[in-house]
């Protein structure tokens, strides 16, 4: 028993295409471990704050002493905004992750791209990171990636 195919109507793929598919997979794998990296960084640096939050907490409790009648407003505007601080940052942190995880299986195109535009306030690795997301998923071949995925 022998099967036959048919390719009349199919063109066969030009040695191009394929060594540009070839490039869009490599991209997004460095995209990959780049949108981890940054994460990471992204991450630890928000945890900076924390020393702020310490004095904030030091002050409201009094541990710190002082003789200013403002110590304890100033204690929790300093706790305010270094929880603000370390939880924006490590939310920032947590979307690159999720990012990161997104790309490698071609899936949530938009918040991908959502996400590149938000890392591009963190400076300058960020903004790097951000710039290049944007530039290789605006490719129409990518966006076939994400779409056959």
């Amino acid at each position: 028993m022998s099967i036959s195919v048919d390719f009349a109507g199919v063109a066969p793929p030009l040695p191009a295409q394929v060594a540009a598919a070839a490039q869009d997979v490599e991209h997004l794998r460095l995209l990959v471990i780049f949108h981890y990296l940054v994460a990471a960084m992204t991450a630890l640096f928000s945890l900076f704050p924390v020393i702020h939050l310490a004095f904030g907490l030091g002050m409201v409790s009094g541990r710190l002493a002082s003789n200013d009648p403002h110590a304890e407003l100033v204690g929790w505007v300093l706790v305010g905004v270094a929880t603000a601080f370390i939880l924006g940052g490590l939310a920032l942190a947590g979307f690159l992750a999720y990012a990161g995880r997104c790309l490698a299986r071609r899936r949530r195109h938009t918040l991908c791209m959502v996400v590149a535009c938000a890392s591009c306030l963190l400076m300058p690795f960020g903004t790097v990171l951000g710039v290049f997301t944007l530039v290789v998923l605006t490719r129409p071949s990518v966006k076939l990636l994400f779409d056959q995925a």
